[in-house]
């Protein structure tokens, strides 16, 4: 019986600790848009979600469109009502894995991974493959990554009155550390 009793207290615990991940809410996503010798286009979100999964390396996050916020009030509107229609289109989602990722090799040495997933945005899905840098941090795991996307490839269309200030060509840069949450 002790035995019976031992080995399920053995499995419900395997269990937990196979459903622990680690998450942040406080990642932050940076994109740019801007063009040389114009007004710079460049928006910043601190409060995008980010989780992992450590045993395999899965990887999610989802980014609030209103969350981004401009130097320029009225860039932030155009933005959101004209370009992201975040009404909408009200949230970015990236669902992806992390190539080869064993959390137990990481040190405070950031390495080298890919990250191969979709991006969904405006209603559009597209294929993202970027380099990205881990490593450990006193409060879990720090992700860092920079990727480009076009404007186009996401039906995300630019007014010709001002395509010679705005790039079709997005850079993204994101940042979180992720610490642990059980589920």
């Amino acid at each position: 019986m002790k035995k019976t009793i031992l080995i399920a207290m053995l499995c419900v615990c395997a269990i937990g600790v196979s459903q622990e991940k680690m998450v942040s809410k406080s990642a932050k996503v940076i994109f740019e848009a801007s063009v040389p010798s114009f007004e710079e286009v460049k928006a910043v979100n601190k409060n995008v979600t980010f989780v992992l999964n450590p045993a395999t390396g899965e990887i999610a996050s989802l980014a609030l469109m209103k969350g981004f916020q401009f130097k320029v009030a009225l860039m932030e509107e155009h933005f959101n009502e004209n370009y992201i229609e975040s009404d909408q289109y009200p949230k970015a989602v990236f669902k992806g894995k992390i190539e080869g990722f064993d959390l137990q090799s990481l040190s405070a040495d950031a390495k080298d991974f890919i990250i191969k997933g979709k991006l969904q945005l405006h209603g559009k899905s597209r294929d993202i493959n970027t380099a990205a840098r881990i490593s450990r941090s006193p409060s879990g795991v720090s992700i860092s990554c920079n990727f480009s996307v076009n404007a186009s490839d996401f039906n995300i269309e630019i007014p010709n009155l001002v395509k010679s200030k705005l790039s079709n060509k997005i850079n993204i840069q994101v940042a979180a550390v992720l610490g642990s949450n059980r589920q």
